[in-house]
């Protein structure tokens, strides 16, 4: 599987693409009231659709990444029982489908990579393999060190828990700075709402006094001008509240 794409079902296609859509017909009709001008703006469903992807890519990893690091503290714990290093991978593989069920994602590779290492694929080669596919920068450092370790002859167990404890800071501060934003983001997607909100309950209680900025040419300027204004700020203020680590 390759964590650098999302793979949508059916359903989820059909859902975030009706979602893009339902947006393009908000649009066009707060600032344009228009058919011509929905069918213009249609490449917004195409654009959230995108967005979406992005969105659920980065909760893959973070996923992919929180349950990587208990699969190298179960490969140290075996290490420390007395297993070697390729037989501590499959016993984590199992603690793994435990944990996470046969469906994890990181029971799945654990899978993959126990029926490679049984096809006589060196173990350092998977890791690497892996750390290629998930485009995540944790399990790309640990699958260099644990080769540069392998062909020297390292210490792996205190590779692999020092690999868990670099894993584990990330991932706490993460979660502090998503507990710190958590609120602002929320803010955020208030502010998002407000105008669209505004101008929809301006129409509704007093069109008169918006009805002289839709099918004119000026009217039409000053709305164009308005929404490129608003998409600014949106653009600028989810750079804002999401924070990559």
């Amino acid at each position: 599987m390759d964590y650098r794409d999302y793979h949508f079902s059916i359903q989820e296609r059909i859902l975030y693409i009706g979602e893009g859509v339902g947006i393009a017909a908000l649009v066009a009709y707060v600032f344009y009231r228009s058919f011509i001008a929905f069918i213009l703006l249609l490449p917004i469903a195409l654009v959230f659709f995108r967005r979406k992807r992005q969105d659920l890519i980065r909760k893959q990893r973070f996923e992919l990444t929180l349950q990587f690091r208990e699969a190298i503290m179960a490969v140290q714990a075996a290490l420390n029982a007395g297993y070697s290093v390729e037989n501590a991978f499959i016993e984590a593989g199992r603690d793994m489908e435990k944990m996470y069920g046969k469906e994890g994602i990181i029971t799945r590779e654990f899978t993959v990579l126990v029926r490679r290492l049984r096809s006589n694929v060196s173990l350092e080669k998977i890791l690497l393999e892996l750390s290629e596919r998930s485009g995540v920068e944790d399990i790309r450092d640990f699958a260099n060190v644990f080769t540069a370790a392998k062909r020297s002859g390292g210490d792996f167990s205190r590779i692999i828990k020092r690999a868990a404890e670099t894993i584990r800071d990330k991932i706490e501060v993460k979660r502090e700075i998503e507990t710190l934003m958590s609120a602002k983001k929320f803010e955020n997607k208030i502010m998002e709402i407000v105008p669209f909100a505004i101008i929809l309950y301006i129409g509704i209680t007093s069109p008169e006094f918006i009805s002289s900025l839709y099918h004119n040419m000026t009217g039409i300027i000053l709305m164009s001008f308005c929404l490129a204004l608003y998409l600014g700020a949106f653009i600028l203020s989810e750079r804002i509240v999401n924070i990559e680590i």
